[in-house]
């Protein structure tokens, strides 16, 4: 059977083209649908999940705990050149068990959550995030844009649309692309009902007037930032004035790949931020759910900050109003994190990485809001789920109420130095977490936990100065280790960030 390189999951067999076994493991991971277009993702698989999938979600009442049966789903796609053919493919796969398909067109992941949160629809999106353009893929939601991952029904939808694709004799099974649909599908626009949505979250209309520089990285933030903050859908002006970077949508990603969490890829941003003598740029990655902030200086922000200062002005909000705020954080954002939202009055509630796990411990707890190292933010009032353009209002709102530069403002929040994180490929990943732990787990001050992956943390209240942790975490799919670690100052960083990458590369 042939084989192509797929450079974020190693190599993953291509599809039959009919009557053999298929194995979509390569394709369905996780969280999400994600592979390269045609060899892993095409119309027929993206059929074969479409129809799976709302097998999935009728087989119950609405995920947002209402016994309202099913009747319809919303789907979304990105600026890729393939989007709109798949998205089309997987509507028609769902139409075929009697559900009702509304086509919302092109979108940011955060508008299809937000159409799935007002219509009270599962929800499809069509997306490789910020993957190169030779990739495609889906991210799924139940209604409420409650996540659907692994143990939440994505190994059931890969179970049947593997079914489907193989032939195998079960109901349903009949050509994908015959089925008559009648009235079936059909198009909404949603884009405006967003913008306003939001809006109406964070007041920006009192703010002083800021100019920013947003790369869109030809992804689609070029759609949803004239929206939201500026006049494109019709909403009144803002006193924020947009200079426009890469708005152009274009799945071929002509200028940079859209993915800001490589520092390469901030450069434009960040020259441009100081040729036009800017308040702050915004980077958005491909389908712009999430948002990573460069200040005045050039200088990019780090996420664990924008967490910070978010989670404080939720917390305020909360307290305002005589509630006592919970917020998530994952277990690698700074440890000021947790420091900020407990002094701010509200609950830390640390937990793994992963989108599923945040939204899952938003919901238990019922918390406000949710941060995570990878510029994700995750909003109670935007129906637990993740959006990149809500924080950067948050963050203009912050910085356009008072007036210090934003390297001021977000110099509280960022207290220590963090490595960032460091992949490193081994041999064996059991044996290099062995030594690691190893070596740490007799000093003093140490303590180790396997929330996720292995934690070791040193702190000390009587010398704040020898504050140190780093984790290691396993790779899913590949023999990686990422490490991120992170101290109260540089020295301190570097020695603990090098120790582990000796014992762990040797």
């Amino acid at each position: 059977m042939p084989s192509v390189q797929n450079d974020d999951h190693g190599v993953t067999p291509s599809l039959p083209q009919g009557g053999a076994a298929v194995d979509l493991s390569g394709l369905i991971k996780a969280y999400d649908v994600r592979g390269l277009v045609p060899e892993q993702l095409d119309e027929r698989v993206a059929s074969a999940i479409g129809r799976a999938f709302a097998e999935e979600v009728t087989g119950g009442g609405a995920a947002d705990g209402s016994s309202d049966p099913i009747h319809r789903i919303v789907i979304g796609h990105d600026m890729r050149p393939s989007s709109p053919d798949l998205a089309l493919a997987f509507g028609r796969g769902a139409a075929s068990r009697g559900l009702e398909v509304v086509l919302i067109g092109l979108c940011s992941t955060d508008g299809l959550y937000y159409a799935s949160g007002v219509l009270r629809a599962p929800g499809a999106m069509f997306t490789a995030s910020h993957n190169p353009a030779a990739y495609n893929g889906i991210k799924l939601c139940r209604s409420g844009a409650r996540p659907i991952g692994q143990n939440t029904g994505l190994d059931r939808i890969r179970t049947r649309a593997e079914e489907l694709l193989s032939g195998a004799e079960v109901p349903g099974a009949e050509d994908l692309g015959t089925v008559d649909l009648g009235d079936r599908i059909v198009e909404r626009e949603m884009l405006a009902g967003y913008a306003e949505h939001l809006r109406g979250l964070v007041d920006l209309s009192g703010i002083r007037p800021l100019r920013i520089v947003v790369d869109a990285g030809n992804g689609m933030g070029g759609l949803t930032t004239p929206a939201v903050l500026g006049t494109a859908v019709g909403l009144p002006a803002l006193p924020v004035r947009i200079v426009p970077l890469y708005f152009e949508l274009d799945g071929t990603f002509p200028n940079h790949e859209a993915n800001p969490l490589e520092p390469e890829n901030l450069k434009d941003l960040q020259a441009r931020v100081l040729a036009e003598g800017a308040d702050l740029g915004l980077a958005f990655d491909g389908d712009a759910d999430r948002c990573f902030v460069v200040d005045e200086r050039g200088r990019a922000v780090s996420p664990s900050a924008v967490t910070a200062l978010v989670a404080e002005r939720e917390i305020l909000k909360e307290t305002a109003a005589g509630r006592r705020a919970t917020v998530i954080h994952n277990l690698i954002t700074s440890r000021a994190v947790p420091e900020v939202i407990a002094e701010a009055g509200g609950i830390p509630v640390r937990t793994r990485v992963g989108h599923s796990f945040i939204k899952a411990e938003m919901a238990d707890h019922g918390a406000v809001f949710g941060g995570e190292h990878s510029a994700h933010y995750y909003f109670r009032d935007f129906w637990f789920a993740d959006t990149g353009m809500l924080a950067a209002m948050h963050l203009l709102a912050a910085l356009g109420e008072q007036d210090r530069p934003l390297s001021e403002l977000v110099g509280s929040y960022e207290r220590y130095v963090a490595s960032g994180e460091i992949n490193s490929k081994v041999t064996d990943v059991q044996a290099a977490v062995a030594r690691v732990e190893k070596a740490f787990a007799g000093r003093d001050g140490v303590r180790i936990d396997r929330l996720d992956g292995l934690s070791v943390i040193h702190a000390s209240q009587d010398k704040p100065s020898d504050m140190w942790w780093f984790n290691l975490r396993a790779s899913n799919t590949e023999p990686l280790l990422r490490l991120n670690a992170e101290a109260a100052d540089e020295s301190g960083m570097r020695s603990v960030r090098d120790e582990v990458l000796d014992l762990v590369r040797r």
